[in-house]
């Protein structure tokens, strides 16, 4: 029976691969698509002055939502985008594309996109407005799509609690001439499908002096800081630079730098719970205090983690594998 049944089998499987992907006709105008994309791409990083950028950004967009429209477009990659962060949801249920604007070194403009995954291969797509400038709570609020905090993420993780799933992203945003920001943000959807950013799931109920959970979390540190914020499934924590100020005066995010501690997040019970300290160690009695921590393997592993030398396979099922892009760096007022 079962040799009967395999030849049916590989051609229902075949035609539910078919059905998935772009028809050839479709593909090739994809494909042209994505090379008028490049050129927009470039323009709206390196053109010579804001007019440029902004018309390049206008037009990018446009051109985006009308390759979307193509029926199957979810299973096109788009990597040869460079100038622009794509990455799909580990269940691959949808991708978020996002990317940002420059008008002066004062002033940069995230812009983004959820693109839903479809059984019919059309379009479902929420846009992504930036109000972050306008946005006085952050830690405390969710927003919907049109109430969104820019940034650009490089990396989704998902959690399951009571039956909910939970995408947290990564990101950064070059929020000021002084100040880079990393965002940690999740993301759920509605019994309708529609997106929600920001729950509040992380907790600091573990510190020392604990504090309200927070809907979101970002780590501010002076430009060019390069404080890290990074995912390990083997941990299963996000870990992150602890920071200090330079010059004893914390309240000036210009002023915080790692230190070569190490913070993290660790899941555990539906929640993203605080480790305010990821090394610890306690001494036997007549040892005197070592300024480094004893495990330094653990300390090279997460450092080569923070520093992007260990990338994370994505799960089976996964379009394609995410890349980070890193675009021209800007500042915002």
């Amino acid at each position: 029976m079962k040799k009967f049944l395999l030849p049916f089998i590989c051609i229902f499987l075949g035609y539910i691969t078919t059905a998935q992907s772009p028809a050839q006709a479709d593909l090739k105008e994809l494909k042209t698509k994505e090379d008028s994309l490049k050129r927009y791409g470039y323009d709206m990083v390196n053109g010579r002055d804001a007019a440029v950028r902004f018309r390049a950004d206008s037009v990018f967009i446009k051109t985006l939502v009308r390759a979307l429209k193509i029926k199957n477009s979810f299973r096109f990659p788009f990597d040869s985008l460079q100038t622009i962060s794509r990455i799909y949801a580990p269940d691959s249920t949808f991708r978020i594309f996002t990317w940002q604007i420059e008008k002066d070194e004062s002033f940069n403009r995230q812009h983004g996109a959820i693109q839903m995954k479809t059984t019919d291969g059309s379009l479902k797509l929420f846009p992504l407005i930036d109000r972050s400038d306008i946005i006085n709570s952050p830690y405390d609020t969710s927003m919907n799509n049109l109430w969104w905090i820019g940034n650009i993420y490089y990396r989704m993780i998902l959690k399951e609690s009571n039956g909910k799933k939970y995408y947290t992203l990564i990101g950064y945003d070059e929020y000021t001439m002084k100040v880079t920001r990393k965002w940690i943000d999740v993301l759920t959807f509605t019994e309708k499908g529609e997106p929600v950013f920001g729950e509040p799931i992380f907790s600091f109920k573990e510190d020392s002096v604990p504090k309200q959970n927070q809907n979101r979390f970002s780590l501010e540190f002076k430009k060019d800081g390069r404080a890290r914020v990074q995912y390990d499934d083997d941990m299963d924590m996000i870990l992150f630079d602890h920071l200090i100020s330079e010059t004893d005066e914390p309240q000036k995010k210009y002023t915080l730098i790692p230190d070569g501690d190490y913070e993290g997040f660790k899941w555990q019970n539906g929640q993203w719970v605080h480790v305010n300290k990821v090394f610890t160690f306690k001494l036997k009695d007549g040892e005197a205090p070592v300024p480094e921590p004893l495990d330094m393997d653990n300390r090279q592993k997460i450092e080569d983690i923070l520093n992007g030398k260990k990338q994370t396979e994505q799960k089976k099922g996964t379009p394609i594998k995410p890349k980070t892009v890193k675009t021209k760096p800007k500042g915002k007022g």
